[in-house]
């Protein structure tokens, strides 16, 4: 008997650039607050305007702009200017409206599997906007299931994984987030497998499970195939 046979790919940063277009949202966002606070300053409290704020937002990018208001109204003690607020609201319409940049080797990775496994796509964020960047993306159409959730948890998964497929130690995910694609996974019984994609964000930093039989690191997409055979 086959013991793998689903496999589940996070989206951001592991199919598609995401995180570059935070940073360069936050860069901005450091210049317009320059006179007010300093960049290592102002990024600690944005830090915590967002962890503070996942249980009111989730994640994504709406989350992020009011995170970045929050942050803005507290530093400037609520003189913040109507412009600048109206620049922060804009930056984050653009990074909505900003076209999917595909990573290489993923679509390549997700055909050489998809005939002979489940293929899932397993991302959290916002609705539209995940289901935007997922149309636009192409790849849809070569995925069994896709599921857009608020956040990876092991309960998350050993859901998912019943649902698609054959439970969680007949399954596999793939994503750049320690914390989110690669320990909850193999905490349910699955293999884990981390695709390193440039910084982290801090909320998603977790240690490598690096005793678990189960979990792997590839350093892209190329080596997948290769890896789900050797497993088996």
């Amino acid at each position: 008997m086959q013991n793998l046979t689903t496999i589940g790919f996070d989206a951001d940063d592991t199919l598609w650039q995401n995180e570059r277009f935070f940073r360069l949202t936050q860069a901005r966002f450091a210049e317009l607050l320059r006179d007010h606070a300093a960049p290592e300053h102002l990024m600690e409290r944005l830090l915590a305007a967002e962890r503070r704020n996942l249980g009111h937002y989730g994640f994504g990018i709406k989350g992020f702009v009011l995170s970045m208001i929050e942050t803005a109204i507290e530093v400037t003690e609520e003189r913040v200017p109507a412009s600048v607020i109206a620049e922060l609201i804009a930056a984050g319409q653009e990074m909505l409206r900003h076209p999917i940049e595909l990573l290489p080797h993923a679509q390549e990775a997700i055909e050489a599997l998809a005939g002979t496994h489940r293929v899932l796509l397993i991302t959290k964020g916002d609705l539209l906007d995940q289901e935007r960047k997922l149309a636009q993306s192409g790849l849809g159409d070569l995925f069994h299931g896709v599921e857009i959730v608020s956040a990876k948890t092991r309960p998350v998964y050993e859901a998912i994984f019943a649902r698609h497929g054959d439970g969680a130690a007949r399954a596999m995910m793939v994503g750049d987030s320690m914390r989110s694609d690669v320990v909850p996974v193999i905490e349910a019984g699955g293999w884990g497998v981390y695709v390193p994609h440039g910084p982290a964000w801090e909320i998603e930093k977790a240690a490598p499970p690096v005793q678990a039989p189960r979990y792997r690191e590839i350093r892209n997409l190329t080596a997948l195939p290769d890896l789900v055979r050797d497993i088996g």
